[in-house]
This record gives C-alpha cells, sequence and structure tokens, in this order.
C-alpha cells in the first residue's frame, strides 16, 4: 500500500513514516500544503494521511483541492484539533476519516486498511485466492492450511497482487507499493521477491507476463511462465 503522509511537525513526520514502513507500507512524507498539492496532482497514493495545520495551505484546502479534481484517494485526518466543528469541516470536504493526535500506531493501521477495503470493494478482511490466504490485519499469511513465514516485502508484494487476482501488475506499479521515495532499490528486486515467494508459496501461484509484469491466481496460457 502506497501511502502519503502531509504532515509538518518534523518529529511526528519522521517517526511515523518510519513506522508505515516497518509495517511494509510505501511511505512518502511531504511537510506543507502547497507540496502535497503538487504531488498529488501528479502521482497516484493507496491513501492520504493529512494533518490540518499546514504551511503553505490548510489540509482542509488541499483536500478540497483533490476532490475537486475528482481524485477519490482514501483520506485519512490525523490532527490534534478535536473540536466538533474541525471533525465536521474535514469530513463535508471529503475526508474518508478522522484521527485526533495522540493515536496508537495499531489503531492507525487499522484504519488505513478500512479505507483500503472501502476503496476496493472489498467487505472481508482475508485476500483468499484458491487455498492461499493473507490477512492484513494478522498478517497472517497460509496456504493450505499451513502457516508461512514472510518478511515485510513478501507480504506486501504478495498483498499487492492478491488484491486484484488475475490484474497483471508491472514491475513499476509493484515498486510503487513496495518502496518509497529515496529507498535503496535494486534493480532486479522485484524479480527476487517473487522467486522467494514462489519457493514458500509454491510454483503455481504467481505468474510471469514476460515483458509485461506479474499476476496471482491461475495461469491463463501461453506467455505465462
Amino acid at each position: 500500500m502506497r501511502v502519503l503522509l502531509v504532515e509538518d511537525d518534523e518529529m511526528i513526520g519522521d517517526s511515523l513514516r518510519a513506522a508505515l514502513r516497518r509495517q511494509g507500507f510505501a511511505a512518502d512524507w511531504v511537510r506543507d500544503g502547497r507540496a502535497a498539492d503538487a504531488v498529488l496532482a501528479s502521482e497516484r497514493f493507496d491513501a492520504v494521511l493529512l494533518d490540518l495545520g499546514l504551511p503553505q495551505r490548510s489540509g482542509v484546502e488541499v483536500l478540497a483541492a483533490l476532490r475537486g479534481r475528482g481524485d477519490a484517494t482514501p483520506v485519512i485526518v490525523l490532527t490534534a484539533r478535536d473540536a466538533l466543528a474541525d471533525k465536521v469541516a474535514a469530513l463535508d470536504a471529503g475526508a474518508d476519516d478522522y484521527l485526533v493526535k495522540p493515536f496508537e500506531l495499531d489503531e492507525l493501521l487499522a484504519r488505513l486498511r478500512a479505507v483500503g477495503r472501502r476503496a476496493a470493494g472489498r467487505t472481508r478482511t482475508a485476500l483468499v485466492v484458491g487455498d492461499l490466504q493473507l490477512d492484513p490485519a494478522t498478517r497472517e499469511v497460509s496456504r493450505g492450511g499451513r502457516a508461512l513465514l514472510l518478511s515485510a516485502r513478501e507480504f506486501a508484494l504478495l498483498q499487492a497482487l492478491l488484491e486484484r487476482p488475475g490484474a497483471i501488475l508491472s514491475r513499476a506499479q509493484l515498486e510503487d507499493r513496495l518502496y518509497g521515495w529515496g529507498e535503496e532499490l535494486e534493480s532486479n528486486a522485484i524479480s527476487v521477491y517473487v522467486h522467494q515467494l514462489r519457493k514458500k508459496l509454491g510454483e503455481d501461484l504467481i505468474h510471469t507476463v514476460r515483458g509485461v509484469g506479474y499476476y496471482a491466481g491461475p495461469a491463463k496460457g501461453q506467455g505465462a511462465a
């Protein structure tokens, strides 16, 4: 899941981005409203974590501009403002959720998973393809009832593929889901993670479409491997 954090407090921003990356999110961070506008107009994210009290442009203005462009990216407001009027204004401007600082990381992660499910039109927590099950809430993966241990990036890659079974995702799309700005990325990283997943899951679940990308599910025939 690729997340944009919009937060002007250096300590909060740095610690929250690091915590999200440890959980397997591709988390990027900007520090003011104008930078948020520019990034959101040019790049795609799965969710936005938005402070309200920002330099250059307020969080509500950023949110209104996002929705004005017809962009339905889920937005969770993270703010110290707990007044009812602030909550109403943010939700009416198009926020999907509102979380008051200070908050527990586990609660934020649960809210991110919830807005992600709603955006994808899913009601179930777990992702299931055949006899493989992945639960983003518990970070548990099993196949045929056997529990599997995955690294954070293996988990993130598998989750990206299982969210759209049968859909081919390019190497660039998968890199966006696994890596934030400035993170070191080897040219063959996705191939390495796919190889590791196949060793743990079996060779029949993740398929390569040469020159295009990867998908999860039953093989589609010629061109897939």
